[in-house]
């Protein structure tokens, strides 16, 4: 089984793997939500990051230790520890912020000393309007930078664009920091499909294989060991990368190039996403 997907623990399953797997307890667990602006979700308590999870995300807590929860997110199945402060109750997101970045408020006004940062994609539920801002959970955040949960997005490379210049982070899914699966799983979630945190499941998992005569187009993904990549068009990449450390545009040729100077393997797949 893979542990990124695996709801157990040396403790504690959820009660679907009983027979499956060896615990001392099997549960149903409990909802909740991130309330954090951002949570690392961690292979062990205070370990190695493996993705993160933003503001509004639900998850399924499974355990609560030692000030650390063990939880599987609802949107793609990730399993891990988060800091149990991270966590706040199981409410219903309204909106989501479809801007790079925001700031949340302690009142409706751009004067005051902002509370926190919010990553695009965050999720958050509205109580009212103030002036120019949308009252949630926490605070004020500037209305124009919301769109209603239903309202997604068109287009992955328009997503992906958003990020350009943000800092190449392992496991990273903000734009505080982001990798190449992040970026694609964060361009994908916004218009609305599910997809794998890790290049190795979405390669697997996302999209459907093009036949090699079928030329590259706006959207398509670009697939070597360990990495993504997005295809702008037939000649053009953006990704998040270690080379430039940053979210991207490069050349197909070069990035292919280059990949495969640096011992890393020729492209192993190219896929097409279709959206809804």
């Amino acid at each position: 089984m893979d542990r990124r997907l695996t709801p157990a623990n040396a403790r504690v399953a959820h009660v679907s793997l009983r027979g499956q797997v060896t615990a001392d307890r099997f549960v149903e667990g409990d909802w909740a939500l991130i309330a954090a602006p951002l949570a690392d979700l961690e292979a062990s308590p205070g370990g190695a990051r493996d993705r993160q999870l933003l503001a509004g995300a639900r998850v399924l807590v499974l355990e609560r230790r030692d000030g650390h929860a063990f939880v599987q997110a609802a949107r793609d199945g990730y399993v891990g520890y988060v800091a149990e402060a991270a966590l706040g109750p199981d409410t219903t997101p309204s909106h989501w912020v479809v801007v790079p970045a925001t700031h949340l408020y302690p009142a409706p006004t751009l004067k005051r000393r902002e509370l926190a940062r919010l990553s695009f994609g965050a999720a958050l539920r509205v109580t009212g309007t103030e002036g120019k801002f949308a009252a949630v959970d926490g605070g004020y955040v500037p209305a124009v930078h919301l769109r209603p949960i239903a309202d997604r997005a068109g287009d992955l490379v328009t997503v992906a664009e958003g990020f350009l210049g943000t800092p190449y982070l392992w496991g990273g899914n903000s734009r505080d920091g982001i990798d190449c699966s992040g970026l694609v799983q964060i361009s994908a979630w916004a218009c609305g499909l599910d997809c794998p945190g890790d290049s190795d499941l979405q390669m697997e998992r996302f999209g459907r294989p093009l036949a090699p005569e079928e030329p590259l187009r706006r959207g398509d993904l670009l697939f070597w060991r360990g990495h993504v990549a997005i295809a702008v068009d037939a000649e053009r990449l953006i990704h998040a990368n270690g080379h430039a450390m940053a979210v991207s545009y490069e050349g197909r040729a070069e990035a292919v190039e280059r990949i495969l100077a640096a011992g890393e393997g020729p492209v192993l797949a190219r896929k097409r996403i279709d959206l809804r």
